[in-house]
Protein backbone atom coordinates (compact mmCIF):
# COMPACT_ATOMS: atom_id res chain seq x y z
CA UNK A 1 0.00 0.00 0.00
CA UNK A 2 2.93 2.32 0.67
CA UNK A 3 3.71 2.42 -3.04
CA UNK A 4 0.10 3.11 -4.04
CA UNK A 5 0.03 6.76 -2.98
CA UNK A 6 2.49 9.29 -4.31
CA UNK A 7 5.20 11.05 -2.28
CA UNK A 8 3.31 14.35 -2.26
CA UNK A 9 0.13 12.63 -1.08
CA UNK A 10 1.74 10.53 1.65
CA UNK A 11 3.69 13.49 3.01
CA UNK A 12 0.65 15.76 3.08
CA UNK A 13 -1.57 13.14 4.70
CA UNK A 14 1.03 12.25 7.34
CA UNK A 15 1.24 15.91 8.43
CA UNK A 16 -2.56 16.38 8.27
CA UNK A 17 -3.08 13.27 10.43
CA UNK A 18 -0.44 14.64 12.84
CA UNK A 19 1.73 11.55 12.44
CA UNK A 20 4.72 13.83 11.94
CA UNK A 21 5.53 17.53 11.91
CA UNK A 22 6.25 19.65 8.85
CA UNK A 23 9.88 19.95 10.01
CA UNK A 24 10.17 16.16 10.20
CA UNK A 25 8.69 15.87 6.70
CA UNK A 26 11.33 18.28 5.36
CA UNK A 27 14.03 16.21 7.08
CA UNK A 28 12.71 13.13 5.27
CA UNK A 29 12.75 14.92 1.93
CA UNK A 30 16.40 15.91 2.48
CA UNK A 31 17.25 12.33 3.45
CA UNK A 32 15.51 11.11 0.28
CA UNK A 33 17.83 13.32 -1.82
CA UNK A 34 20.91 11.99 0.02
CA UNK A 35 19.83 8.39 -0.56
CA UNK A 36 19.38 9.07 -4.27
CA UNK A 37 22.99 10.24 -4.53
CA UNK A 38 24.30 7.45 -2.31
CA UNK A 39 22.35 4.46 -3.69
CA UNK A 40 21.91 5.70 -7.26
CA UNK A 41 18.17 5.03 -7.20
CA UNK A 42 15.10 6.75 -5.86
CA UNK A 43 13.69 5.61 -2.50
CA UNK A 44 10.00 6.40 -1.93
CA UNK A 45 9.18 9.00 0.70
CA UNK A 46 7.07 6.50 2.64
CA UNK A 47 10.10 4.18 2.89
CA UNK A 48 12.29 7.07 4.09
CA UNK A 49 9.69 7.96 6.73
CA UNK A 50 9.76 4.35 7.90
CA UNK A 51 13.58 4.26 8.03
CA UNK A 52 13.64 7.48 10.05
CA UNK A 53 11.13 6.03 12.50
CA UNK A 54 8.55 8.79 12.14
CA UNK A 55 5.73 6.40 11.13
CA UNK A 56 4.98 2.68 11.23
CA UNK A 57 4.15 0.48 8.26
CA UNK A 58 0.57 0.05 9.45
CA UNK A 59 0.17 3.84 9.61
CA UNK A 60 1.40 4.16 6.01
CA UNK A 61 -1.07 1.48 4.96
CA UNK A 62 -3.93 3.31 6.68
CA UNK A 63 -2.94 6.54 4.91
CA UNK A 64 -3.18 4.72 1.60
CA UNK A 65 -6.58 3.28 2.42
CA UNK A 66 -7.86 6.67 3.57
CA UNK A 67 -6.78 8.26 0.30
CA UNK A 68 -8.37 5.48 -1.76
CA UNK A 69 -11.63 5.69 0.17
CA UNK A 70 -11.79 9.45 -0.22
CA UNK A 71 -11.24 9.44 -3.98
CA UNK A 72 -13.45 6.38 -4.52
CA UNK A 73 -16.34 8.02 -2.66
CA UNK A 74 -16.02 11.09 -4.87
CA UNK A 75 -15.73 8.97 -8.00
CA UNK A 76 -19.00 7.23 -7.13
CA UNK A 77 -20.70 10.59 -7.59
CA UNK A 78 -19.83 10.78 -11.31
CA UNK A 79 -23.26 10.60 -12.98
CA UNK A 80 -23.91 7.67 -15.29
CA UNK A 81 -21.05 5.51 -14.02
CA UNK A 82 -20.69 2.82 -11.37
CA UNK A 83 -17.18 2.49 -9.87
CA UNK A 84 -16.11 -1.16 -9.73
CA UNK A 85 -12.58 -0.85 -8.39
CA UNK A 86 -9.23 0.87 -8.61
CA UNK A 87 -6.83 0.18 -11.47
CA UNK A 88 -3.87 2.34 -10.46
CA UNK A 89 -2.65 5.60 -9.05
CA UNK A 90 0.11 8.07 -9.73
CA UNK A 91 1.07 11.54 -8.59
CA UNK A 92 -1.20 13.12 -11.20
CA UNK A 93 -4.36 10.99 -11.12
CA UNK A 94 -6.15 7.87 -9.93
CA UNK A 95 -7.69 5.48 -12.47
CA UNK A 96 -10.80 3.43 -11.70
CA UNK A 97 -12.55 0.59 -13.46
CA UNK A 98 -16.21 1.49 -13.94
CA UNK A 99 -19.41 0.54 -15.72
CA UNK A 100 -21.03 3.04 -18.07
CA UNK A 101 -24.67 2.51 -17.18
CA UNK A 102 -26.23 3.88 -20.37
CA UNK A 103 -24.36 1.44 -22.65
CA UNK A 104 -23.66 -1.28 -20.05
CA UNK A 105 -19.96 -1.39 -20.89
CA UNK A 106 -16.75 -1.38 -18.86
CA UNK A 107 -14.65 1.79 -19.04
CA UNK A 108 -11.69 3.37 -17.24
CA UNK A 109 -12.06 6.71 -15.45
CA UNK A 110 -9.08 8.91 -14.64
CA UNK A 111 -9.79 11.24 -11.70
CA UNK A 112 -7.67 14.30 -10.92
CA UNK A 113 -6.83 14.71 -7.19
CA UNK A 114 -8.75 17.50 -5.46
CA UNK A 115 -5.61 19.56 -4.80
CA UNK A 116 -4.54 19.45 -8.47
CA UNK A 117 -8.15 20.16 -9.46
CA UNK A 118 -7.76 23.55 -7.77
CA UNK A 119 -4.81 24.41 -10.02
CA UNK A 120 -6.02 25.96 -13.31
CA UNK A 121 -2.87 24.85 -15.16
CA UNK A 122 -3.38 21.17 -14.27
CA UNK A 123 -7.10 21.34 -15.02
CA UNK A 124 -6.41 22.90 -18.42
CA UNK A 125 -3.84 20.20 -19.23
CA UNK A 126 -6.27 17.50 -18.06
CA UNK A 127 -9.04 18.66 -20.40
CA UNK A 128 -6.54 19.23 -23.16
CA UNK A 129 -5.58 15.55 -22.91
CA UNK A 130 -9.23 14.57 -23.25
CA UNK A 131 -9.80 16.79 -26.27
CA UNK A 132 -6.65 15.55 -27.98
CA UNK A 133 -7.61 11.91 -27.46
CA UNK A 134 -11.16 12.59 -28.69
CA UNK A 135 -9.82 13.79 -32.06
CA UNK A 136 -8.00 10.50 -32.63
CA UNK A 137 -9.81 7.38 -33.76
CA UNK A 138 -7.47 4.45 -34.28
CA UNK A 139 -7.43 0.83 -33.17
CA UNK A 140 -3.97 1.30 -31.63
CA UNK A 141 -4.89 4.37 -29.55
CA UNK A 142 -6.86 4.27 -26.28
CA UNK A 143 -10.22 5.81 -27.17
CA UNK A 144 -11.54 8.87 -25.30
CA UNK A 145 -15.19 8.76 -24.22
CA UNK A 146 -16.00 11.75 -22.01
CA UNK A 147 -14.57 14.47 -19.75
CA UNK A 148 -16.30 16.39 -17.02
CA UNK A 149 -16.49 17.49 -13.39
CA UNK A 150 -18.52 16.16 -10.48
CA UNK A 151 -18.36 17.01 -6.78
CA UNK A 152 -15.29 19.14 -7.32
CA UNK A 153 -13.40 16.31 -9.03
CA UNK A 154 -12.43 16.42 -12.71
CA UNK A 155 -12.63 13.13 -14.59
CA UNK A 156 -11.74 11.66 -17.97
CA UNK A 157 -13.55 8.54 -19.21
CA UNK A 158 -11.71 6.32 -21.66
CA UNK A 159 -11.64 2.87 -23.21
CA UNK A 160 -10.88 0.11 -20.69
CA UNK A 161 -7.92 -2.09 -21.62
CA UNK A 162 -7.96 -5.52 -20.05
CA UNK A 163 -4.27 -6.27 -20.15
CA UNK A 164 -0.90 -4.82 -19.13
CA UNK A 165 1.74 -2.33 -20.25
CA UNK A 166 5.12 -2.95 -21.87
CA UNK A 167 6.59 -1.46 -18.70
CA UNK A 168 5.00 -4.24 -16.63
CA UNK A 169 6.91 -6.80 -18.69
CA UNK A 170 10.19 -4.90 -18.51
CA UNK A 171 9.80 -4.44 -14.73
CA UNK A 172 9.47 -8.22 -14.51
CA UNK A 173 12.84 -8.50 -16.36
CA UNK A 174 11.33 -9.67 -19.62
CA UNK A 175 13.39 -9.14 -22.76
CA UNK A 176 11.20 -9.17 -25.85
CA UNK A 177 12.12 -11.32 -28.79
CA UNK A 178 12.81 -9.46 -32.01
CA UNK A 179 9.54 -10.74 -33.47
CA UNK A 180 7.47 -9.71 -30.44
CA UNK A 181 9.01 -6.24 -30.25
CA UNK A 182 8.60 -5.56 -33.97
CA UNK A 183 4.92 -6.49 -33.82
CA UNK A 184 4.29 -4.01 -30.97
CA UNK A 185 6.49 -1.21 -32.35
CA UNK A 186 4.83 -1.45 -35.78
CA UNK A 187 1.41 -1.03 -34.15
CA UNK A 188 2.56 1.97 -32.11
CA UNK A 189 4.19 3.53 -35.19
CA UNK A 190 0.84 3.28 -36.99
CA UNK A 191 -0.87 4.95 -34.02
CA UNK A 192 1.68 7.77 -34.06
CA UNK A 193 1.30 8.14 -37.81
CA UNK A 194 -2.45 8.60 -37.30
CA UNK A 195 -1.83 11.22 -34.59
CA UNK A 196 0.74 13.03 -36.74
CA UNK A 197 -1.63 13.17 -39.70
CA UNK A 198 -4.11 14.93 -37.41
CA UNK A 199 -1.53 17.43 -36.27
CA UNK A 200 -0.44 15.96 -32.93
CA UNK A 201 2.92 15.04 -31.47
CA UNK A 202 2.64 12.76 -28.40
CA UNK A 203 5.88 13.84 -26.62
CA UNK A 204 5.82 11.01 -24.05
CA UNK A 205 6.15 7.70 -25.87
CA UNK A 206 7.50 5.16 -23.37
CA UNK A 207 6.82 1.59 -22.14
CA UNK A 208 4.33 2.77 -19.50
CA UNK A 209 2.22 4.38 -22.21
CA UNK A 210 2.06 1.31 -24.44
CA UNK A 211 -0.74 -0.95 -23.28
CA UNK A 212 -1.22 -4.52 -24.49
CA UNK A 213 -4.56 -6.30 -24.64
CA UNK A 214 -4.81 -10.01 -23.94
CA UNK A 215 -5.26 -10.46 -27.69
CA UNK A 216 -1.90 -8.83 -28.41
CA UNK A 217 -3.18 -5.46 -29.63
CA UNK A 218 -0.93 -2.54 -28.67
CA UNK A 219 -2.66 0.67 -27.53
CA UNK A 220 -0.92 4.02 -27.22
CA UNK A 221 -2.13 5.78 -24.06
CA UNK A 222 -1.82 9.07 -22.17
CA UNK A 223 -2.12 12.17 -24.32
CA UNK A 224 -1.29 14.33 -21.29
CA UNK A 225 1.76 15.91 -22.94
CA UNK A 226 0.43 15.83 -26.50
CA UNK A 227 0.62 19.09 -28.40
CA UNK A 228 -0.71 20.29 -31.70
CA UNK A 229 2.21 21.05 -33.99
CA UNK A 230 0.34 24.12 -35.27
CA UNK A 231 -0.20 25.52 -31.76
CA UNK A 232 2.53 28.18 -31.90
CA UNK A 233 1.25 29.93 -28.78
CA UNK A 234 1.72 26.79 -26.65
CA UNK A 235 5.08 26.09 -28.28
CA UNK A 236 6.41 29.56 -27.44
CA UNK A 237 5.03 29.37 -23.89
CA UNK A 238 6.85 26.06 -23.32
CA UNK A 239 10.11 27.12 -25.00
CA UNK A 240 13.22 26.34 -22.98
CA UNK A 241 11.49 23.69 -20.83
CA UNK A 242 11.92 19.96 -21.26
CA UNK A 243 8.67 17.99 -21.46
CA UNK A 244 8.94 14.20 -21.50
CA UNK A 245 10.39 11.24 -19.61
CA UNK A 246 14.22 11.40 -19.20
CA UNK A 247 14.94 7.79 -20.22
CA UNK A 248 13.11 8.14 -23.54
CA UNK A 249 13.13 11.88 -24.32
CA UNK A 250 14.48 13.27 -27.60
CA UNK A 251 17.41 15.74 -27.69
CA UNK A 252 15.26 18.56 -29.08
CA UNK A 253 12.75 18.13 -26.24
CA UNK A 254 15.60 18.34 -23.73
CA UNK A 255 16.75 21.59 -25.31
CA UNK A 256 13.20 22.94 -25.08
CA UNK A 257 13.05 23.76 -28.78
CA UNK A 258 9.93 25.48 -30.08
CA UNK A 259 9.52 23.42 -33.25
CA UNK A 260 8.90 19.90 -31.92
CA UNK A 261 7.53 17.53 -34.57
CA UNK A 262 6.85 13.82 -35.16
CA UNK A 263 10.57 13.02 -35.21
CA UNK A 264 10.65 13.52 -31.43
CA UNK A 265 8.15 10.65 -31.11
CA UNK A 266 10.22 8.56 -33.53
CA UNK A 267 13.21 9.00 -31.19
CA UNK A 268 11.19 8.03 -28.09
CA UNK A 269 9.71 5.01 -29.85
CA UNK A 270 13.25 4.02 -30.83
CA UNK A 271 14.36 4.29 -27.19
CA UNK A 272 11.38 2.13 -26.16
CA UNK A 273 12.24 -0.39 -28.90
CA UNK A 274 15.85 -0.45 -27.65
CA UNK A 275 14.72 -1.19 -24.08
CA UNK A 276 12.35 -3.94 -25.23
CA UNK A 277 14.89 -5.96 -27.23
CA UNK A 278 17.97 -5.38 -25.06
CA UNK A 279 16.49 -5.30 -21.58
CA UNK A 280 18.55 -2.15 -20.99
CA UNK A 281 17.85 1.55 -21.17
CA UNK A 282 19.63 3.37 -24.01
CA UNK A 283 21.23 5.74 -21.48
CA UNK A 284 21.43 5.51 -17.69
CA UNK A 285 22.53 7.91 -14.96
CA UNK A 286 22.13 8.66 -11.27
CA UNK A 287 19.97 11.72 -11.95
CA UNK A 288 17.51 12.77 -14.68
CA UNK A 289 19.94 15.52 -15.70
CA UNK A 290 22.76 12.99 -16.16
CA UNK A 291 20.54 10.78 -18.32
CA UNK A 292 19.42 13.69 -20.49
CA UNK A 293 23.02 14.86 -20.94
CA UNK A 294 23.81 11.43 -22.40
CA UNK A 295 20.89 11.69 -24.81
CA UNK A 296 22.45 14.93 -26.02
CA UNK A 297 26.13 13.97 -26.15
CA UNK A 298 26.91 10.30 -25.65
CA UNK A 299 27.04 7.91 -28.64
CA UNK A 300 24.43 5.16 -28.61
CA UNK A 301 25.72 1.61 -28.15
CA UNK A 302 23.90 -0.31 -30.92
CA UNK A 303 21.40 -2.80 -29.46
CA UNK A 304 22.86 -5.65 -31.54
CA UNK A 305 26.17 -5.00 -29.77
CA UNK A 306 24.40 -5.38 -26.41
CA UNK A 307 22.51 -8.50 -27.53
CA UNK A 308 24.54 -10.18 -30.33
CA UNK A 309 21.65 -12.45 -31.31
CA UNK A 310 19.67 -9.45 -32.60
CA UNK A 311 19.70 -8.93 -36.34
CA UNK A 312 21.76 -6.12 -37.83
CA UNK A 313 18.52 -4.82 -39.34
CA UNK A 314 16.98 -4.11 -35.93
CA UNK A 315 20.15 -2.30 -34.90
CA UNK A 316 20.15 -0.18 -38.05
CA UNK A 317 16.50 0.82 -37.63
CA UNK A 318 16.90 1.76 -33.97
CA UNK A 319 20.04 3.77 -34.71
CA UNK A 320 18.13 5.58 -37.45
CA UNK A 321 15.25 6.30 -35.07
CA UNK A 322 17.56 7.55 -32.32
CA UNK A 323 19.89 9.76 -34.35
CA UNK A 324 20.94 12.80 -32.29
CA UNK A 325 20.07 15.18 -35.11
CA UNK A 326 16.43 14.87 -36.08
CA UNK A 327 17.25 15.49 -39.75
CA UNK A 328 19.21 12.22 -39.63
CA UNK A 329 16.14 10.27 -38.46
CA UNK A 330 13.34 8.88 -40.61
CA UNK A 331 11.66 11.61 -42.60
CA UNK A 332 8.21 10.01 -42.41
CA UNK A 333 6.33 7.27 -40.62
CA UNK A 334 5.87 5.67 -44.03
CA UNK A 335 9.63 5.18 -44.39
CA UNK A 336 9.90 3.92 -40.81
CA UNK A 337 7.08 1.41 -41.26
CA UNK A 338 8.60 0.23 -44.55
CA UNK A 339 11.83 -0.65 -42.74
CA UNK A 340 10.13 -2.15 -39.67
CA UNK A 341 7.97 -4.38 -41.84
CA UNK A 342 10.97 -5.36 -44.00
CA UNK A 343 12.98 -6.43 -40.93
CA UNK A 344 9.94 -8.34 -39.64
CA UNK A 345 9.99 -10.29 -42.95
CA UNK A 346 13.69 -10.97 -42.56
CA UNK A 347 14.71 -8.43 -45.20
CA UNK A 348 17.22 -5.54 -44.89
CA UNK A 349 15.98 -2.05 -43.87
CA UNK A 350 16.68 -0.30 -47.17
CA UNK A 351 15.51 3.14 -46.01
CA UNK A 352 17.93 3.11 -43.06
CA UNK A 353 20.80 2.01 -45.29
CA UNK A 354 19.98 4.59 -47.93
CA UNK A 355 19.93 7.36 -45.34
CA UNK A 356 23.24 6.12 -43.93
CA UNK A 357 24.83 6.15 -47.39
CA UNK A 358 23.39 9.59 -48.20
CA UNK A 359 24.65 11.03 -44.89
CA UNK A 360 28.10 9.47 -45.46
CA UNK A 361 28.40 10.96 -48.94
CA UNK A 362 27.16 14.35 -47.73
CA UNK A 363 29.68 14.30 -44.89
CA UNK A 364 32.50 13.48 -47.29
CA UNK A 365 31.44 16.23 -49.66
CA UNK A 366 31.40 18.76 -46.84
CA UNK A 367 34.75 17.67 -45.38
CA UNK A 368 36.55 17.14 -48.71
CA UNK A 369 37.97 13.84 -47.42
CA UNK A 370 38.41 10.70 -49.50
CA UNK A 371 37.37 7.21 -48.50
CA UNK A 372 38.72 3.83 -49.47
CA UNK A 373 35.95 1.55 -50.71
CA UNK A 374 35.78 -2.05 -49.56
CA UNK A 375 35.80 -4.90 -52.05
CA UNK A 376 32.36 -6.33 -52.87
CA UNK A 377 31.38 -9.35 -50.78
CA UNK A 378 30.75 -11.46 -53.87
CA UNK A 379 33.89 -11.83 -55.93
CA UNK A 380 31.99 -12.17 -59.19
CA UNK A 381 30.12 -8.86 -58.80
CA UNK A 382 31.29 -6.20 -61.27
CA UNK A 383 32.70 -2.95 -59.95
CA UNK A 384 32.53 0.20 -62.06
CA UNK A 385 34.54 3.37 -61.61
CA UNK A 386 34.65 6.78 -63.28
CA UNK A 387 38.05 8.22 -64.32
CA UNK A 388 38.25 12.02 -64.24
CA UNK A 389 38.70 13.63 -67.71
CA UNK A 390 42.04 15.21 -66.75
CA UNK A 391 43.55 11.77 -66.18
CA UNK A 392 42.43 10.70 -69.64
CA UNK A 393 44.57 13.49 -71.15
CA UNK A 394 47.53 12.70 -68.86
CA UNK A 395 47.46 9.01 -69.72
CA UNK A 396 47.10 9.82 -73.43
CA UNK A 397 50.11 12.17 -73.30
CA UNK A 398 52.24 9.58 -71.54
CA UNK A 399 51.33 6.97 -74.11
CA UNK A 400 52.25 9.39 -76.91
CA UNK A 401 55.65 10.17 -75.33
CA UNK A 402 56.27 6.45 -74.87
CA UNK A 403 55.61 5.76 -78.57
CA UNK A 404 57.99 8.57 -79.66
CA UNK A 405 60.77 7.38 -77.33
CA UNK A 406 60.41 3.80 -78.62
CA UNK A 407 60.63 4.97 -82.23
CA UNK A 408 63.84 7.00 -81.52
CA UNK A 409 65.48 4.05 -79.79
CA UNK A 410 64.51 1.77 -82.67
CA UNK A 411 66.18 4.15 -85.21
CA UNK A 412 69.39 4.40 -83.11
CA UNK A 413 69.88 0.67 -82.82
CA UNK A 414 69.03 0.00 -86.43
Amino acid sequence: MADVISDSQVGRLAVERKLMSLEELNDCLEEQKKLLKKEGKRVSLSEVMLRCGFVTRSQIQRLGMDMEDSIARRAQQIPGFQILGKLGQGAMATVFKARQLSLDRIVAIKVLPKKLGENPEFVQRFYKEGRAAARLNHNNIVQAIDVGEAGGYHYFVMEYIDGKTVYDDLAANKIYTEEEALDIVIQVARALEHASERGFVHRDVKPKNVMLTKGGVAKLADMGLARETADLKAAVAEAGRAYGTPYYISPEQIRGEVNIDFRADVYSLGATFYHMVSGKLPFEGTTPAAVMHKHLKEPLIPPDHVVPTLSAGVGEVIEGMMAKKREDRYTSYGDLLTDLEAVARGEPPLQARKRYDDNLLQGLAESGETVEMESPEAEDEPVTATIPLVWVFVIGALLGVSVIVNMILLLIFL
